[in-house]
């Protein structure tokens, strides 16, 4: 006889081959599923620095294969350190900064056709453009290359252009964009009435020839800004009221980042071309930190920090539905203050890393590498399809006049060796140059030569009297930050 629950045991086993066959079904094959995150040992950290405490949600930290940049807390102004990535160990607090803003630094942005060149934007409203020496610095470095003036509020975004040389994006608290030619030190674009409430971001495409922005007023904006035309929009991308996050995919796509009504953190994926709905939306828990998205074209792989939060999420992103698959999760005790994002020209392909990030915590940065796991020592060509190098495509001029072009891709075979940088050279231009030349003959001959008036003799010899002044103090104060260091230290060693 059977037993009356031999049916249902036979139904259990059923449903249960049923999950398995659908669990199946569900598991995606992808060469990334198994990416690990390992982070690096103690002594190949950067130890002993005092990372930024500002209120501001950039990353704070950005690496290029020469240098890691780290915005520190400093007196008398903003500062950020630039060590060479071989720098490892504990960082002399009398180490050497770049420290030329009179407020906190808010972002930095290594150039991605030099690795010696670096702008930085600060709360004075200035963004400044910077060239670190070829080994690193020996002394500090207050004297930018150029100064790009023309924010009226805290300047918190500085984004170079992809593929033209010499052209740099800058967003402020004045809700303003500004582009700019940084080889002529001039502002040649101004979007400054677009956005009626504060900028959280700012994301050049793949060419560079649209951007697209998330705002405090909860819209997603794709915005020409040759033409100074908003192409796409959508209201309310989140519905939360904390700060977004969008950037542009390799296929011309806009992946954001957010919060939901009742605060749960949400990823979702557009259409330019159609932004009534996502393309995907997916929530995922309901941690208060932003979340900041660092983006692989050559992988389509997105990685999810979020600010104070102790791990990172990684999603591949493809054709097939659901869209944006959930790959994996590298966590760890503490908490992240910032995170920096190698580019992949930057990585060591011999042992099949596809990511590398730069984990700040309170006074440390930490490197974590992730890796897919391959038994193989030949390089694997589909990890490493041709990347974007340090070639620009274009010149500014080109660009400004309506060109544009892809990256110029090269190979990772046989790793990436860094070539001769070029030094940034800012070229004023003439005031007269932009005169209509029909008229020049006739202006310089009916106007009449002017006397020197002692007046503006007098107040430009005061004028170069208080800059000498204020260098003068401004070097006093780095001798002191420098002293100050040295004291605190043997003191240390006293009560030791």
């Amino acid at each position: 006889m059977c037993s009356p629950n031999s049916g249902a045991a036979g139904e259990g086993r059923s449903r249960k081959e049923r999950g398995a066959d659908t669990m199946r079904r569900v598991v995606r094959q992808s060469k990334f599923r198994h990416v690990f995150g390992q982070a690096v040992k103690n002594d190949q950290c950067y130890d002993d620095i005092r990372v930024s405490r500002v209120t501001w949600d950039s990353s704070f930290c950005a690496v290029n294969p020469r240098f890691v940049a780290i915005i520190i807390e400093a007196s008398g102004g903003g500062a950020f350190l630039v060590l060479p990535l071989h720098k490892t160990g504990r960082i002399d607090k009398s180490y050497p900064t770049v420290c030329g803003h009179t407020g906190p630094v808010l972002d930095i942005d290594w150039c991605p056709h030099s690795d010696q060149v670096i702008a930085s934007g600060s709360e004075d409203c200035t963004v400044m453009v910077w060239q670190i020496p070829e080994n690193g610095l020996t002394l500090s470095l207050t004297e930018p290359v150029v100064i790009l003036e023309g924010h009226s509020k805290r300047v918190g975004i500085v984004a170079w252009h992809p593929t033209a040389r010499n052209v740099l994006l800058s967003a402020g608290c004045d809700n303003a964009i500004i582009i700019w030619n940084v080889g002529t030190g001039e502002a040649l674009i101004n979007l400054d009435d677009m956005h009626s409430d504060m900028i959280y971001n700012v994301s050049w495409n793949r060419n560079g020839s649209l951007i697209c922005t998330a705002s405090k007023d909860k819209k997603v904006r794709v915005i020409d800004p040759r033409k100074q035309e908003i192409v796409a929009e959508k209201e309310k991308a989140h519905e939360g009221a904390r700060p977004m996050r969008a950037i542009f995919l390799a296929d011309g796509n806009v992946f954001t980042t957010g919060f939901s009504r009742m605060s749960e953190r949400q990823l979702a994926l557009w259409n330019p071309k159609n932004m009534q709905e996502p393309i995907a939306l997916h929530e995922m828990d309901t941690s208060n930190g932003v979340l900041l998205p660092f983006y692989d074209p050559d992988t389509s792989i997105i990685y999810l920090c979020g600010k104070g939060d102790s791990s990172i999420r990684y999603f591949e992103i493809t054709d097939e539905s659901p869209y944006v698959h959930y790959l994996n999760t590298f966590s760890s005790k503490e908490p992240q203050r910032g995170m920096g994002y190698m580019p992949k020209r930057g990585l060591d392909v011999n042992k099949c890393e596809i990511a590398r990030f730069f984990k700040l915590h309170e006074r440390k940065c930490e490197p974590i590498i992730m890796t897919v796991p391959r038994k193989s020592d030949l390089f694997q060509d589909d990890l490493y399809p041709d990347t974007a190098g340090p070639e620009a495509a274009l010149e500014a001029e080109e660009w400004f006049e309506g060109k544009n072009a892809d990256p110029v891709l090269i190979s990772l075979k046989h790793g990436y060796i860094p070539g001769k940088n070029r030094d940034l050279k800012v070229v004023k231009k003439n005031i007269l140059d932009s005169k209509p030349t029909a008229n020049k003959k006739c202006d310089l001959i009916n106007v009449p030569k002017k006397t020197p008036d002692p007046a503006s003799v007098q107040n430009e010899a005061k004028l170069d009297e208080i800059l000498k002044e204020i260098k003068s103090i401004k070097d006093t104060i780095c001798n002191q930050d420098e002293r100050i260091s040295k004291l605190e230290q043997q003191m240390a060693k006293i009560a030791a």
